[in-house]
């Protein structure tokens, strides 16, 4: 075998993400490919502060060396490690100072998107066999929208929907991101989960939202969509909505294993007000699919009055079926488009609720967004404004509940939103605001 100072020698002269990749290739290589004076180099040269010089009439900068004692007293890897600390510090500093400026109206960052783009963010899925094995699905289509991204993925290598067990969403993000380079899925890169679904027994546990003549479509909290070939018990794609306010942390900041938790809301209490925590609160909800808009819309100074608190929830009328200046059409025909390699469809009645409600200092108080359905409700609306077929539409969780109903104008061809009403869970709201509903 070749010697190990002509190894080292041939070493120095990679940067650091080719370094990183041979030290992959076996036991020797990662050693050699540990070796703080590379790193050492390395650091100094990307990493370490600019002495300046001044002279007549020029200014002219060096580096400051490090001195040589640093490599005898650190242990193999240490320099490695300090440099692609710094440089992860460094891109989440930059991704952080572009999420600062908040859009008033949502709540949410303005730069959203651009702060994605800047740390090289995407998205996996790892879908894990009942006996252990993992296949890992990273083809993806991105559809972004004012509030959330809806992520589809669709392969032709999907494994039988018998033997999985698990599905987890990662974000993944380069360990050293270098702009002048494209993108490569070999290259070093860190993940951070955001979510587990529990696959076993799907069809059998969980009832399907939507069909069209090809797949199944069944949905999982938080935000995820499964379908399934109508005529095989296979996966033919998966569909995951994901929310803005605080994607960027659960995407980049949790490990490989743990999500990452948000720092706990200290309440601000409130002895004056008798009313604390029940009134001006902010809406922006929109209801999208994948390429087209029906409804966006923003709504302020929500209430709820004491005596509306029913069944541990808060009642907050968005939409009142009273008011028919208020209600709302919605553009377009509602469908959920999916896509693989060979098919393409369309899943009438479903589509992408995206939910952003502001307490009453703007800071986002619940947040979702995942994909609901329409139900036939009545096939008379008993409403004298209105014609036609009642569909209503429900999402809940652990922290509240939405119902929507529509009515179906023949005439116009369209859906015209009655009733919008959110039941606001009241455990959150005294945990949010110190009070004891």
């Amino acid at each position: 075998s070749m010697p190990t100072e002509i190894l080292l020698k041939i070493f120095s002269y990679l940067d650091a993400v080719s370094l990183l990749s041979v030290g992959c290739v076996n036991k020797c290589f990662y050693d050699l490919a540990n070796d703080n004076g590379i790193w050492l180099k390395i650091y100094s040269r990307c990493l370490q502060p600019k002495r300046t010089i001044w002279k007549m009439k020029c200014e002219q900068t060096e580096t400051v060396p490090l001195g040589s004692a640093t490599l005898h007293d650190k242990k193999p890897g240490y320099w490695k490690k300090e440099y692609i600390l710094k440089q992860i510090a460094a891109v989440q500093t930059r991704v952080m100072r572009l999420v600062k400026p908040v859009d008033p109206y949502t709540g949410l960052p303005f730069k959203n998107k651009e702060a994605m783009k800047v740390s090289g963010l995407s998205w996996i899925i790892v879908v894990k066999h009942k006996n252990g094995k993992e296949h890992v699905i990273e083809k993806a289509n991105l559809s972004f929208k004012d509030t959330s991204v809806t992520i589809l993925w669709y392969s032709t290598d999907w494994p039988c929907l018998d033997v999985v067990s698990t599905l987890k969403l990662f974000g993944v993000t380069p360990l050293l991101l270098d702009q002048s380079r494209l993108p490569n899925k070999n290259r070093p890169h860190r993940r951070s989960l955001i979510a587990e679904y529990h696959l076993a027994d799907l069809t059998e546990r969980s009832v399907a939202i939507g069909a069209d003549e090809l797949v199944q479509l069944f949905s999982l909290n938080p935000g995820l969509s499964v379908g399934i070939w109508k005529d095989r018990n296979e996966i033919a794609f998966v569909m995951v909505s994901l929310h803005y306010h605080q994607l960027l942390e659960r995407s980049i900041l949790g490990s490989a294993t743990v999500p990452y938790a948000p720092p706990p809301n200290n309440p601000i209490l409130d002895d004056i007000d008798p009313e604390y925590g029940l009134h001006d609160y902010s809406l922006h909800v929109s209801m999208h699919g994948r390429s087209c808009t029906y409804l966006c819309g923003t709504f302020r100074k929500l209430f709820c009055r004491k005596g509306d608190i029913a069944n541990g929830y808060l009642r907050l009328t968005v939409v009142s079926l009273k008011d028919n200046r208020k209600h709302l059409p919605l553009i377009g025909t509602l469908g959920l488009s999916w896509e693989t390699d060979a098919f393409k469809g369309n899943i009438k009645d479903c589509y992408v609720m995206t939910l952003t409600l502001l307490d009453e200092t703007g800071k986002p108080f619940w947040c979702f967004s995942a994909p609901v359905c329409m139900e036939l409700f009545s096939k008379t609306s008993g409403l004298y404004d209105y014609m036609g077929h009642i569909y209503t539409t429900y999402y809940a969780d652990s922290e509240g509940k939405v119902c929507v109903k529509l009515v179906w104008l023949e005439e116009t061809k369209e859906f015209v939103i009655v009733n919008l009403v959110l039941y606001i869970s009241t455990k959150k709201v005294n945990d949010w605001y110190g009070t004891n509903y």
